[in-house]
């Protein structure tokens, strides 16, 4: 069989630099290196030593696309570890943040990241000249986000109004005026794109994942729940480390995550190198949550036919347009039903000890754990970014599809293979604690 090499230096609409190798020997994928090389940034170092209440602010410089996530995550585990819950309106106000994030990120990855591929077009500036409209439409989406985000955390990028507790201030009735009419057209538009993009080309892909997401047992999860999966998986978010495994793989800056299997091995024999692999993310959020949607959502998803269980990971790109659509609709509840709380935050003790957190980022769940002490000076921390979870299965989508497509085309092939990697939205900056494609055939002599 001739050679086939494909080599992609770098991966364009993705946050970060890395690199892929498969190889194929005989027609078949022998071997898939998903190699993350940006730098280390050691943000865990960074926080060792400093006090409990800047986590919120350190970690949002971890990612300029999900602050919020990073934000959210360090503040629900320092108010685990001080024995604190936030409810009421401050609550609210937590989930109304984390609408806008979702908002901002999953019309960024629709329209400027992904559907270029689907359409044929190498980014949105080309996607723009035809589609204007569609463009258009994305940006004000982004916008809509962005100002929701700066309402409530002080200004879009790397906010500075979360706190452990609550918020250093909390908005009027009337600072959402002007946002609740934008929010009203924006879910107007989030529909429009869930429709729009359930008529892009998908390829004829599935794979039996196993799924991983937080569950509420009232609302679709942003903030708070279990973290469960489609295989029995249910623990509390303390748990996480005693089922989920980090590991260095030598041609990698990120670790990757597997499952350590707490069921009997048969059930998670998934396929050969696949086994402990997981997908976090929208998919894996709208399979296990999908009657947690609001009415409008659901209608919406109907009517594109793109309904649990779905399998195709070309057609996350839909279910993002569906959580944004959602994102919309809660983001209107929560703005139409807003008191002020009395205070902007709540007291609290600070006291030694481990917290734990676990929200759902765009890309998927983040974990973070801290070791406070009597002092309030973080001892130890740990963070689990989506991207990093989700390297594994990136892997296994990629030597599956090569191993189906082997026939396809180099240029073909290689369009493809950039393409799946972009299903997951890879935030390769947050994962280092993409992409040069380059695909070789082994041949024998």
């Amino acid at each position: 069989m001739s050679n086939k090499g494909v080599k992609v230096d770098y991966l364009a609409r993705v946050e970060g630099e890395g690199s892929l190798l498969v190889r194929t020997k005989d027609g078949h994928v022998s071997d898939v290196k998903f190699k993350i090389f940006e730098p280390p940034r050691f943000f865990e170092a960074f926080l060792r030593g400093r006090k409990y209440s800047e986590a919120p602010d350190i970690t949002a410089r971890i990612c300029g696309i999900c602050p919020i996530a990073y934000q959210m995550s360090s503040v629900h585990a320092m108010e685990y570890a001080f024995h604190l819950k936030v409810e009421g309106q401050l609550r609210e106000l937590r989930r109304l943040l984390y609408c806008g994030e979702w908002i901002e990120s999953h019309a960024l990855h629709v329209y400027m990241l992904h559907a270029p591929d689907f359409l044929g077009y190498d980014d949105a500036i080309q996607l723009a000249g035809d589609h204007p409209e569609a463009v258009q439409r994305g940006l004000r989406l982004k916008k809509t986000g962005n100002d929701l985000v700066a309402i409530l955390a002080g200004r879009e990028i790397h906010p500075i109004n979360v706190k452990v507790g609550g918020f250093y201030k909390v908005p009027r009735r009337k600072d959402f005026a002007g946002i609740l009419e934008s929010m009203k057209r924006a879910r107007d538009e989030a529909y429009e794109t869930v429709l729009w993009t359930s008529k892009l080309p998908f390829p004829d892909f599935e794979y039996d994942y196993e799924f991983v997401a937080l569950s509420h047992p009232d609302e679709y999860p942003f903030n708070e729940g279990r973290i469960v999966s489609n295989r029995d998986l249910n623990i509390d978010v303390r748990e996480y480390e005693l089922v989920f495994h980090e590991r260095h793989v030598p041609y990698s800056n990120a670790l990757q995550s597997t499952m350590k299997s707490p069921h009997p091995p048969e059930q998670h024999e998934t396929a050969g190198e696949a086994r402990g692999a997981y997908l976090t993310g929208p998919l894996a959020r709208f399979n296990l949550n999908f009657d947690k949607l609001s009415p409008l959502a659901r209608k919406a998803s109907e009517e594109a036919n793109v309904k649990p269980p779905t399998r195709n990971p070309f057609k996350s790109i839909v279910v993002r347009a569906i959580e944004t659509l959602y994102a919309c609709d809660e983001a209107i509840r929560i703005i139409e039903n807003y008191e002020p709380p009395d205070e902007p935050a709540l007291k609290y003790e600070v006291m030694p000890g481990f917290g734990f957190g676990c929200t759902e980022a765009p890309r998927g769940i983040l974990y973070h754990r801290y070791l406070i002490g009597a002092d309030g000076l973080i001892k130890d921390a740990k963070i689990v970014p989506p991207t990093a979870q989700n390297q594994r299965m990136i892997e296994t989508d990629l030597k599956n599809f090569v191993t189906s497509n082997i026939q396809m085309s180099k240029q073909d092939l290689t369009l493809r293979c950039e393409q799946l990697v972009r299903n997951y939205d890879p935030c390769i900056s947050c994962a280092t604690h993409f992409l040069k494609l380059d695909i070789a055939e082994d041949t024998v002599t």
